[in-house]
């Protein structure tokens, strides 16, 4: 896995009658457990390995008498995981709710009603709200008419996004990245089962930590927005040719709110914000900007909500950031299993409150690492832009030696 900023943002591609983004994953390199506190800020990288989605309706025909249906008909995909999920859109309210889901375990079809996706169902709630919320009345009625047509999405990650140590051995090949190459795209990912019937499959390959549901959530938030014109997105790969940052600024606000809502709670956002700005230096917005509350009381229209977000005052503050030239960072797999990004935040904050002095301490001193940190990576980017030759030969020269041989601030 490699981490690099020349690309790493949000695109989309429009074809005919179909739309299909991609977001990037994320690595935050400094600030961690900081960024969750303003004004602490964090850098934060993009990686190579995406989320894609593809919106497209999912009827080519409406029903003479359509216009009087209250619902509409939402399908998602996820090819790796052999799985499919049928939900109905209430028209009126916004609700959704699932009618089937399925998956296919050892080449059997499995049906598991229960089966949720939150973030894809918020997506899609939002997405369609902030459309009501933004169009006048005869926007609206193509609004309804584009959505009786039902919406046809399907949601793919990079191999990336998860651990395929298990299947790489059962090929009899090294753990390698030669040997994760050697995987095909978008490769399946296998189950384990909890019974005999395969009732209750869970992904048998753990996730890597690259923040795939905020890359997915900001995909597939981006390509409804599209879909839906509430947005016009470039696909324009350079950043400096992009028309539209008024429009991914409204797939962020609405992402983060996704995000958020399914994660239950208000987290710091660099993860989706990486998603759609690619690499930066970030600084969270004031979490009462998404309020609960306001999501959770039923009685005001979801438009209404939506309204209040998108103008609501969003105080996160991000500089774009990368890499110093000739320099990638590359990310390996440590081990078996994974950590649990809640539970660790969880004792630290426990961490905190038992020793307060303490922990205002550590954090200073964290504080300052990474700035002195960040003002060296702004340096070395300095440099290499007005003395590429010297910069280049010393990179060059340090990169055949051992870390502990290196002290680029003596030679340069």
């Amino acid at each position: 896995m490699e981490l690099h900023s020349s690309d790493g943002r949000l695109r989309t591609k429009i074809e005919i009658d179909r739309v299909v983004t991609s977001a990037p994953g994320k690595v935050l390199m400094t600030g961690g457990y900081l960024i969750l506190e303003r004004p602490n800020s964090g850098l934060v990288l993009s990686t190579n390995a995406r989320f894609y989605a593809i919106i497209k309706p999912l009827h080519h025909e409406i029903k003479s008498d359509s216009w009087a249906w209250a619902w509409t008909d939402v399908r998602l995909t996820s090819p790796q995981l052999s799985r499919e999920a049928l939900y109905k859109l209430a028209l009126t309210n916004l609700d959704i709710q699932t009618v089937s889901s399925r998956h296919v375990f050892r080449f059997r079809l499995i049906v598991s009603p229960d089966t949720r996706n939150p973030f894809v169902e918020y997506a899609v709630q939002y997405s369609v709200a902030a459309a009501y919320a933004t169009f006048d009345q005869s926007k609206k009625e193509v609004l309804h008419k584009l959505l009786l047509q039902g919406l046809d999405i399907t949601i793919l990650g990079s191999n990336d996004f998860y651990s395929y140590r298990n299947e790489i051995e059962r090929r009899g090949l090294p753990l390698t990245p030669e040997s994760l190459a050697s995987l095909p795209p978008f490769s399946s990912i296998t189950f384990n089962a909890d019974g005999a019937d395969g009732g209750n499959c869970k992904p048998e390959v753990a996730k890597t930590g690259l923040g795939s549901s905020a890359a997915m959530t900001t995909a597939v938030v981006a390509a409804l927005l599209h879909y839906l014109d509430v947005v016009k997105l470039s696909s324009s790969k350079d950043y400096r040719e992009r028309k539209d940052v008024a429009d991914l600024d409204m797939v962020h606000k609405i992402a983060q709110t996704a995000h958020c809502i399914s994660q239950g709670k208000v987290g710091s956002g660099f993860d989706v914000s990486s998603a759609v700005y690619g690499s930066q230096r970030y600084v969270r917005f004031s979490p009462e900007v998404i309020s609960s509350t306001q999501i959770a009381d039923k009685a005001v229209p979801l438009p209404d909500v939506l309204t209040e977000i998108v103008r609501g005052k969003w105080d996160h503050d991000t500089i774009e950031f990368s890499l110093p030239p000739l320099m990638t960072l590359l990310l390996g797999e440590p081990g078996t299993g994974g950590s649990s990004t809640p539970s660790m935040v969880g004792a630290v904050k426990k961490w905190q409150k038992s020793d307060p002095q303490k922990s205002l301490d550590t954090w200073r001193k964290l504080s300052e690492a990474n700035s002195a940190l960040e003002m060296q990576l702004n340096l070395l980017s300095k440099l290499a832009k007005e003395q590429w030759n010297a910069y280049k030969s010393v990179i060059e020269s340090c990169s055949i030696l051992r870390s502990d041989k290196v002290f680029l601030g003596n030679q340069l």
